[in-house]
């Protein structure tokens, strides 16, 4: 059989799999933590139209949190009105707790459970004892130290528990017509900075309005990185020539925000990259320097 009908066919038969443990939990109303994401939108629509085949409700609960870009919200807000479900926004400042601005590398725990402690208290009141996350089976053999959180809080990760993979939750997305099926992964602003180094609003604030003025001449994967005075910019090696043609005008623009040297990183886009050098222990929710 060729390998391509034989991924789709696994495909097919891991969205089975996630229409039928959604349609399990669908028998009371649940609340699902939606960022905007392929893998939370994916979630969404399946769980909202088993929800209605039961006449239950799907609460998406989005953070509006000062660790991402205003526009991750707006995205949420819209890809919500696509999907259905009731959208709900909670407001929360993780930078008010010492511990998580200090930025430890343990810092994606800390965060994960102050915004999953602010979820549960929002589901409490709307008599909801089901959460759910996006978490797919990719991110349980990386360094996600938030995963720990999630599960002293009792959240269900469906993608998780189902070993739906990244590719997979495209792949589905895209069959059901989700429009963000091919929308990058935008993890929190603090990913930018060094472990250790005091987060600061101003310059997150200025990190992203970098990469926003980057994601006006190229695209894909981006992110741009400070380390001390240099900004270290990630992107998908397929973006090199049209950053090298642009470079006067993208180093214009970054110095104009105040950034004193610009790399280009040859490795290219890689997620996690501020992990390298760190050990993790065997639970993935400690690590060592």
């Amino acid at each position: 059989m060729d390998k391509n009908c034989m991924g789709t066919d696994e495909t097919r038969q891991k969205q089975k799999e996630l229409e039928q443990y959604l349609a399990g939990l669908s028998v009371r109303d649940v609340c699902l933590a939606f960022s905007g994401g392929v893998d939370s939108s994916l979630l969404l629509k399946a769980a909202a139209e088993a929800a209605a085949n039961n006449g239950k409700q799907v609460y998406a609960v989005t953070f509006d949190s000062r660790l991402h870009p205003s526009c991750d919200l707006e995205i949420a807000r819209q890809v919500a009105r696509e999907l259905g479900g009731i959208h709900k926004v909670i407001t929360v400042d993780e930078l008010e707790q010492e511990e998580i601005r200090s930025n430890p590398v343990n810092r994606c725990y800390l965060c994960k459970r102050h915004l999953f402690q602010c979820l549960k208290a929002f589901a409490e009141s709307k008599n909801i004892d089901v959460i759910l996350d996006g978490t797919n089976e990719d991110d349980m053999h990386v360094y996600r130290p938030g995963i720990r959180a999630l599960k002293e809080l009792g959240i269900k990760s469906p993608l998780a528990e189902l070993h739906i993979t990244k590719e997979q939750v495209k792949k589905m997305a895209l069959q059901y017509g989700i429009s963000v099926a091919s929308r990058p992964s935008a993890p929190c602003m603090a990913t930018r900075i060094p472990y250790g180094q005091q987060i600061d609003y101003d310059v997150l604030e200025k990190l992203a309005e970098g990469e926003a003025c980057l994601r006006r001449q190229i695209s894909g994967n981006i992110r741009l990185r400070l380390h001390g005075n240099v900004a270290r910019l990630e992107t998908d090696p397929a973006e090199f020539m049209h950053i090298l043609e642009k470079r006067e005008d993208i180093a214009g623009q970054l110095k104009g925000l105040g950034f004193v040297y610009i790399t280009l990183d040859l490795e290219g886009f890689r997620s996690g990259s501020m992990d390298i050098g760190l050990e993790k222990d065997p639970d993935s929710s400690k690590i060592t320097e």
